[in-house]
Parts: C-alpha cells; structure tokens; sequence
C-alpha cells in the first residue's frame, strides 16, 4: 500500500532533519505530543467502566452480563483491526515514512470517537446499549488502534544508535507516566472526580475537553518524529514480505515470543490493578470519590517514577536493559506484598506502593527500547524488517487483554454482589447499609452503598495480591532474553548487508548518517535562500538596510555555530574526562592484585570472551540458516506474485482482443 503523493507536500514533512536524536524531537515528539492521546486513554482505563457501571448504570444490564460480554467480543474486533493495521502500516511507502502518516490520520479521528464514547442517549436501554457497542468501537478498534500502532513504532524507527533509542524510550514513557502517574491518578482524584459524581453531563463536558485536546497534540508528535530506519535505503528501499512469512518470522523466534508471553501476563494484571484502583480507593482504604485517598496512594506511589528519569538509563547501560528490569520486578513483587498483608492500613499501603514503584521502573522506562532491540534481531536473521506485524502482536495483547481484564473484572464483582450507586433527588436517611450520600451539583443526590465482604476481596486481590505473585513470574520469564548483547554486531551485519544490496544494483553506496547530512545541507540552504527572500522584502516594506540586516543574521549564525561546536566540544572532553578515569580507576585495581590475582583475572576475561565468542559463532550459524532459508521464501513468494501478476495480465489482454473483434 502508498499514499504517496498526497504527502510528498512540504506541508507535511518533518520539523526534524537531523540524522541525530536532538532537543526538540525528545521534547516535542515523544514527551509532549503523545501527551493528549495517552492522556485521554488512561482516563479511559481507569474511568470508562466506573462510568459505565455508576454513571449509566449498565452493571445490571441482561442480568449483570452485558459488561462482562461485551468488551470481550469488542477485544476480539480490536484485535482483529490490530492484525490488519500491522500490515497496512507494512506496506505502507510515503516520503513521510510507513508509520508516520497514521498518527496524522488518527488526529481527527480521536477527538470525534473520544466524544462519542460518552454522549450516550438517556431512556431507552436498548438504544444505549447499540450506542455503546459502537462508539466503544469506532473509539478503541478504530482511531485509538491507529493512533497507538503507528505512535509505538516511533521509536524502533527513529534510530539505530541504541543510546539515542534508549533516550527516546525513556521520553516516551515519561509522557505516559506523567499522564497516567501523575494527572489521572493525581490529580483526577483530588480536583475531578469529587465535582463530578454520578452527573452524566457534567462527564459528557469533562471527557469532550479531553477528547479535543487529543488534537493539537498529536499533530505536534507527527511534525517532530522522523523515521529515520524506514528511509534508510531510500524511500521504497524495503522489500514487500508476505504476511505468512513475516508471522513465520516473528512466532518462531524464541526473543519475541518471550518478549510477546511477558508482555501479555503484565499487562493483564497491571489492566486489572489500574481498573480496581478507583474501586479499591471508594470502598477499602478510603470513602467514596473523598478526593484524598486516591491522590494519597498516587502521589507517594508514583514518586519513583518521577525520581527514575534520571536514574533508570544510566544503570541500564551498566548492568544491561533485561538484568536491570528482571531485578526491578523482584523488589515490585515485595512492595505488592507488604501492601496485600495490611490493605485497609494507609501508612503501610503507602510504603508498600513506594517500594512496588521502584521496582517498576525499569519495566516503565525501557521496555521499548529493549523490543526495539529485539526488531533488530529479527531483520538481522531474516533479512527484513516486521515492524507493523510484530506491533500489531503487541497492540493486539494490550487490546485483548483490555477485553479479557474488563470481562474478568465487572463478571466477578457483580457475580461477588456490587452494589452501584444510585442517583435519586431526594436525599435519604443515612442508614447503615450506606457509606455516604453526596449532593451534587444539579440538585440531585449520590447514595453510596458499603459494599459486601466478598466484593471487598475482590477489590483487594486485583489491586494488590495479582502483582505480588506476578513480580517474580516476570523476573523469571526475562532473564532467557540476551537479545541486547549482541545487537551492536547484527546491526553492522544488517548495514554490510545494506551497502551489498546497494552495490548489486549497480548503485553507489552512500551511508544512511552521510546522505542524511547532504540532505541537511541542501536542505539548509533552502532555508536560508528562503529567509533572506523574506529579509529582503521586509526591509524593503519597512525602509530598512538589508545589507545590514544580512550582516546581523550573518553575526547571529556565527555565533550560533560557535556556541554549538563549543557545546560538542565540552561533551567530548567531558566523554573523553570519563572514559579516561574509568580507565586510571580499572588500571589501580589491577595494580592492587598480586601476581596470582591478576592471573586469575586475566583467565577469567579470556575465558569470558572465548565464551563470548562461541556464542556468538554459533547463533551466526543458525542465524544464517534461517537467513537463507527465509530469503528463499521470499523468492518462491515473489516469483509466485509476478506469475500471478503475468496471469492477470494476459488475462486482461485477452479480455481486450475479444472485445476488439465483437466491435
């Protein structure tokens, strides 16, 4: 698939033209643009049932099986759309880049989608209930599936500098933590949620805000991300790979399907602990929507994640991506556990969230960029890129797991006896049945019934006991993947590879970082042609010298440049500082050995790098078989593709001639 030309205008390149990961694509591209979309998705996450359950009240709806049903069947459509996204976005070519123009599309279609999730009629159940079933999906199945495959891509396609896509990663995930973190589970509780209530209008007004603001956003994430793996070798440089040959590759790869099963168990429970979360919150450690309970966990909780943007990468790049988060989940399964052994005690709960977060954050932080490392794998094995289907199976797991996670949940609490609150406009007499009544802003009143022993168990094992057990599930399950280990060597394989395709066809060689840099200096020029066209007409508008005025900017370049080559100057020295003390620093131990010491060192690191070496020898020799046996296939299927197409073709001739002679 192409959509071409229709974005071959300069309307909608990227601000970004830098080969390297700069300062404006960090912070405008992957920390405040995906804000909107992310933000309004974790208000949904956490919200959307409530909502359903207390706001509309569809919990008793064919006997308590509606929500139970419902977003299971919605789940597998989701998923479905998830599969053909993957391969649309595949086989997607555009100067823009294969993921890129989606999250350009997705704009519009989050905001409209996002308002019509809650703009659900009143009266007549059965209209509310069509309503929900496809708003719900034109939502989750069709904008929210775009906007989130292409945006999860952003980062395994801006770069092969495994640093810079660690950063990106680190950026990424702050602007979800921030959203989810901090204005969802922060301030959601403590400003929002207590002046809403149970008013359906005044949800209608606060969910329509946040759907707009999807918008502005997202648009400001397409204008400053680059694909810059995608137009490696030029715009159609990738080959076309069937879809049977891509799931071959991906579901036989023992990385990605450990990746893909660790992926799945997280996010069931991690799904089900945010969905309990408000509930837990109204009916075991606090009162209902009290506006401190919530903010309380959130805020002590969600510290470490605040702390660990500056922490996490740095002991990353020390101790590796998998070891760092594998000895993460051991301390989230303790902090799980201290909070499962009191969860009605506040202090404790809070401590026990401030440990559990600590433990989590590398899960949080640099998830991504391991899967990215692991797509890399999967092109140097295979000899192709799966990008968009090796996405679809990760989005299509968030998705399903969403359906399983709410069908679970609601099934389970109404089997269990939850009691909804009612909205009624006389208040009652407070009765021991109740909790509380709250009066609301449109005169009517909010009964809050206590809620039964079996219900309050539920609340508690899906928000703490799941994960204390699952932490050390997740540990076990990621210490087999060492994909990150060798990934420095298979992308130098994947780019002599590059240049060998290159050469074949009879063309010059010229490196992805060498062509980006003339492409830059052309394009430099262009913008300051550009800029003094624009000078020399507004001098001539405002009577000024431009002459004088081209000396100015002149000055303010050279400047400019200066400034910048000193910055790059004092990071190399800075660099060079580092690695010079790392060195002095190993050379003192060293020197601090006696003679049978060092000997001992010595035959440790040789064997260590033998050791390293065979490994590497032989996942070569398997990697190569599958190498071989994979572009085979590709072959067979092209030379099958080009009969197919020859068919067709004389086909239609045929069709012609007869046409022909009948005239």
């Amino acid at each position: 698939m192409t959509t071409g030309k229709m974005l071959s205008g300069a309307v909608f390149n990227s601000k970004v033209t830098s080969q390297n990961v700069k300062g404006k694509e960090k912070w405008l591209g992957y920390l405040l643009g995906p804000c909107g979309a992310l933000l309004f998705n974790a208000v949904l996450a956490t919200y959307l049932n409530q909502y359903y359950t207390d706001v509309l009240h569809l919990g008793t709806v064919w006997g308590g099986m509606f929500l139970v049903i419902f977003p299971i069947i919605s789940k597998i459509i989701d998923a479905i759309t998830n599969v053909i996204m993957g391969a649309v976005i595949d086989r997607t070519r555009t100067k823009q880049g294969k993921a890129r123009p989606w999250l350009l599309l997705s704009a519009p279609l989050l905001m409209v989608t996002g308002i019509l999730l809650f703009v659900v009629p009143s009266g007549n159940i059965t209209l509310q209930i069509i309503w929900v079933m496809i708003s719900y999906n034109l939502f989750y199945s069709v904008a929210f599936t775009i906007y989130n495959m292409s945006h999860n891509l952003m980062v395994p396609l801006s770069t092969r500098n495994t640093n810079q896509r660690g950063v990106l990663a680190v950026f990424n995930n702050i602007s979800t933590i921030m959203m989810s973190g901090i204005v969802v589970a922060l301030i959601f509780p403590m400003a929002i949620m207590p002046s809403l209530g149970t008013s359906k209008d005044l949800w209608i007004i606060c969910m329509s805000v946040l759907s707009c603001i999807t918008l502005p956003l997202t648009l400001v994430e397409y204008y400053f991300t680059k694909e810059r793996v995608t137009l490696e070798g030029g715009e159609a440089a990738e080959k076309k790979v069937p879809i049977s040959v891509q799931f071959k590759a991906i579901f036989t790869d023992k990385y990605m399907l450990l990746i893909l099963g660790y992926f799945l168990l997280y996010t069931i429970t991690s799904q089900l602990k945010n969905m309990a979360l408000p509930y837990y919150c109204n009916y075991v450690l606090g009162t209902y929507s009290d506006g401190t309970t919530q903010t309380l966990v959130s805020v002590l909780g969600g510290i470490p994640m605040g702390i660990g943007i500056f922490a996490v990468w740095p002991l990353a790049k020390k101790l590796g991506k998998k070891n760092l988060t594998a000895m993460g989940f051991i301390l989230y399964s303790l902090g799980s556990a201290i909070c499962w052994i009191a969860p009605t005690n506040m202090p404790v709960v809070l401590v026990g969230q401030f440990i559990k977060n600590i433990g989590g954050l590398p899960c949080a932080y640099v998830f991504m960029a391991l899967f990215a490392d692991t797509l890399d794998h999967l092109e140097w094995k295979n000899g192709f890129r799966c990008d968009g289907l090796a996405m679809s199976a990760y989005s299509v797991i968030i998705t399903a797991a969403g359906g399983i996670v709410t069908g679970i949940f609601n099934g389970a609490i109404s089997g269990a006896g939850y009691l909804a609150p009612e909205n009624v406009t006389i208040a009652p007499e407070l009765t021991d049945a109740m909790q509380k009544i709250i009066p609301l802003s449109d005169g009517t009143f909010s009964v809050i019934f206590n809620q039964p022993e079996s219900v309050i168990t539920m609340f508690v094992l899906f928000f703490l006991g799941l994960e204390a057990i699952a932490g050390i599930v997740y540990a076990i399950m990621l210490m087999p993947v060492t994909v990150e280990k060798t990934i420095g060597r298979k992308q130098q394989v994947i780019r002599n590879r590059q240049k060998a395709a290159t050469e074949a066809a009879g063309e010059v060689w010229v490196a992805p970082e060498i062509r980006a840099a003339k492409e830059q200096e052309i394009m430099d020029e262009q913008a300051e042609q550009a800029f003094l066209q624009e000078l020399k007409e507004k001098c001539e508008s405002k009577g000024l010298n431009y002459e004088e005025e081209v000396a100015k900017h002149n000055e303010q370049v050279r400047l400019k440049e200066e400034k910048q080559k000193a910055k790059e100057l004092a990071a190399a020295q800075k660099a060079e500082e580092r690695a010079k003390k790392a060195e002095e620093k190993h050379a003192a131990k060293l020197a601090k050995m006696t003679s049978e010491q060092r000997a001992k060192y010595d035959a440790r690191i040789a064997r260590n790098e033998q050791k390293t070496e065979e490994q590497w020898a032989k996942e070569c020799e398997y990697g190569d078989k599958v190498y071989v046996k994979m572009q085979k296939e590709l072959a067979e299927a092209e030379e099958k593709a080009e009969a197919k197409a020859r068919e067709k073709a004389a086909k239609k001739a045929n069709k012609g001639d007869h046409g022909s002679k009948n005239e």
